[in-house]
């Protein structure tokens, strides 16, 4: 399934057809097959280790030719590639070695001997294309370039020797494409590019397509006519985060693309490329059409998914209706379909859950059968979990804000009430041009587990649910966008789910950003904050952000303000928490990668320093080899153990002593680790070991 990826992916902050089945299919079910395995109690304290720790296999691939697997699993605590017979995943042994973040991105080359990999450092992005000889293990650097960002441009099984990179070695601001053989590391250029965000590219590996931001914050497609660009369509500011095209179909008859103009959500769309003429393949009043089922070598797509509350597939392929519907009834849990063989005899499907592990089965289709191949964390298959629920709450201008709420299983294990008001973390996403979705979160089963209600918002800006709730979120930040988090807020304390005493805000990059914003705007609402690699000054954000960002900045200035003119400085300065540092009177917890690429640690520096300059506690946790986030499993087990001994302390849940989760770990707490209880003993311990 392919997952609708914008032109601006990399520039994201903080992703009734004639002849055709309309049959609507909800590939999702609730009840519940596994009530006969033995559960432990609901109130058993769940390790950290369980939730933030590396899953057992995850990410499962098979061969084009369907005669191994591959799948994602730890050597040494580290992520590194396995491969095995199809039929035997049992027997896989690594063919990868890394020793340091893990892999966490892989696909098959096409010869059916390859794995292509990319690894940066440290969290830099600066990607690297590796490829793996499974049989020998032998590596091969493609992409051998320092400071240079690596970006797969396409693959294709009409060439499986070679792959499309984009590189920006020769103007860090744009990729070139380049051909790289994937045995013997031959790069030719063979596009170069001064003007382009992305391009479409064909399975012959013919550029098609291209787009442009333009200087009012909308796009311009191209279409290459011979050696020449040509205006395909332009597309206008509010279609803009909508509306892109998504592949060509084998026999270059079609042009599929989402498109939002005229209409509010994103519908599936088919351009004849021979005729002109457009037809529409399926849309949804409430959703955009954001997930496809795309045959592996055809391209034609075979199904489209739109997730409003939970995601629904819509079936446009009628010889894919008999596999849909066995696979319905195999397992539990929303069905996706994460790799297929060339010839489409052999799928791997997975069934996602919320209240337990993935489950992955290889199905055949011949013969419609199916084998079970594992869950990427048995650790979870026994253990009581709470479940997810989803919910829409009104804004007080009368959005729907899909949200998501999850009740400790020890109150409600399938009510979304509890018995009483409890302590809250509000989870803000990240993006912000982002989504929450249904399914197993790992925060929001660590924080239940611990005694938390779970309120996870969808705020305007939110991507999925429309071209007007997106653009209701220009020029926002810190303002409707956190009034949508705090109307959330006053729902769940007047359905008496949450304790107004006792709620914290927590969140990554955006997230990170409205926890700031939380505590400086509306710093009576929040008991606690908790940061991780949030701007604090969106002047200087937009100031820093890595150059190949740059052809997209006229997004960031149209959206979010222009930093390059007195009235936009004007307005940022007015959004940045920063600026009101001294009404933080609650306690804030922070957490930064020194490498960040998007979000600076200046930005986690800079406030830092504000609030001890005016005494105001703060505790700083600091890694010297992470990003936007933190990829090495030791460095997130020590984070939230951090942060859970933080959240107890503010706003009374259970939680699992330090002990050894700083082991391993490069943390660093430049600031305040007095004021969470058994960090100083924890740093001393990990001081002494190394």
């Amino acid at each position: 399934m392919t997952r609708v990826a914008t032109f601006l992916t990399a520039a994201m902050l903080l992703v009734a057809v004639t002849g055709c089945s309309r049959m609507k299919e909800r590939f999702h079910r609730d009840n519940d097959k596994s009530a006969s395995v033995q559960k432990t109690p609901a109130d058993k304290l769940v390790e950290r280790e369980v939730f933030f720790g590396n899953p057992d296999k995850a990410q499962p691939r098979l061969s084009p030719d369907g005669k191994r697997l591959a799948y994602l699993a730890p050597v040494n605590g580290v992520l590194n590639v396995w491969v095995g017979p199809a039929d035997n995943p049992e027997a896989a042994k690594p063919v990868t070695n890394d020793t340091s973040r893990g892999i966490r991105r892989y696909f098959w080359a096409y010869t059916n001997n390859h794995i292509i990999y990319l690894q940066d450092k440290g969290g830099d992005e600066n990607w690297r294309a590796y490829s793996v000889d499974v049989a020998t293990k032998t590596e091969k650097d493609l992409t051998p370039l320092q400071g240079v960002r690596a970006e797969i441009a396409a693959v294709s099984h009409k060439f499986p020797n070679e792959i499309l990179v984009g590189l920006n070695d020769r103007n860090q601001q744009y990729h070139d494409i380049h051909r790289i053989n994937i045995q013997s590391g031959e790069r030719k250029l063979i596009e170069q590019n001064d003007q382009f965000a992305n391009y479409l590219i064909d399975d012959d590996y013919s550029i098609r397509f291209a787009n442009k931001v333009t200087g009012d914050g909308g796009s311009e497609i191209f279409r290459r006519n011979g050696s020449q660009w040509e205006t395909f369509t332009k597309i206008g500011m509010e279609d803009m985060m909508t509306t892109q095209p998504i592949l060509v179909d084998t026999d270059d008859n079609r042009l599929y693309m989402i498109d939002s103009r005229g209409r509010n959500t994103a519908a599936l769309t088919a351009f004849h490329l021979t005729s002109g003429k457009t037809e529409t393949l399926g849309a949804n009043s409430k959703a955009d059409v954001d997930n496809f089922l795309v045959h592996p070598t055809n391209n034609n797509v075979q199904a489209y998914a739109t997730t409003y509350t939970r995601t629904d597939w819509t079936i446009l392929d009628n010889s894919i209706k008999g596999d849909l519907r066995y696979l319905e009834d195999l397992a539990d849990g929303d069905l996706e379909v994460v790799s297929r063989t060339l010839d489409d005899t052999r799928w791997v499907v997975a069934y996602t859950l919320d209240d337990g592990p993935v489950r992955f089965y290889r199905y055949d289709r011949p013969t419609k059968s199916s084998t079970f191949l594992f869950t990427n964390n048995a650790d979870l298959e026994s253990l009581t979990l709470a479940k997810m629920h989803p919910v829409v709450i009104r804004s007080r201008d009368g959005m729907n804000l899909v949200s998501y709420l999850t009740i400790p299983a020890t109150e409600a294990t399938r009510r979304m009430k509890p018995s009483g008001p409890l302590p809250m973390v509000l989870f803000v996403h990240g993006g912000p041009w982002a989504r929450d979705e249904w399914g197993f979160s790992s925060y929001h089963q660590w924080l239940a587990n611990r005694g938390y209600a779970v309120l996870s918002v969808n705020y305007r800006g939110s991507t999925g649910l429309g071209k007007e709730f997106i653009n209701a979120s220009n020029l926002e930040w810190a303002a409707k966008m956190h009034d949508d988090l705090i109307d959330a807020v006053n729902w769940a304390v007047k359905e008496r789910i949450a304790d107004p005493k006792r709620i914290a805000i927590m969140g990554g990059s955006y997230g990170g950003y409205a926890t700031l914003v939380g505590l400086t705007f509306t710093p009576d609402v929040f008991a606690c904050g908790v940061d991780i690699v949030g701007p604090s000054n969106l002047i200087t954000l937009l100031n820093t952000i890595p150059p190949y960002w740059a052809p997209m900045i006229e997004v960031f200035t149209k959206r979010v303000g222009d930093h390059r003119t007195p009235e936009g400085q004007s307005l940022l300065r007015e959004r940045s928490p920063l600026t009101f540092v001294q009404r933080i009177n609650k306690p804030l917890l922070i957490g930064q990668g020194a490498n960040d690429p998007r979000v600076k640690q200046s930005e986690s520096d800079q406030i830092v320093k504000a609030m001890q300059e005016k005494k105001i506690p703060v505790t700083y946790v600091l890694y010297p080899d992470e990003g936007h986030g933190f990829a090495r499993p030791e460095n997130r087990m020590s984070f939230h153990a951090v942060a859970e001994a933080f959240l107890a302390a503010h706003i009374g849940g259970r939680f699992e002593p330090i002990g050894d989760d700083f082991k391993g770990s490069s943390i660093t707490v430049p600031s305040g680790a007095a004021d969470v209880r058994g960090l100083n003993v924890a740093l001393g311990q990990q001081a002494g070991t190394n």
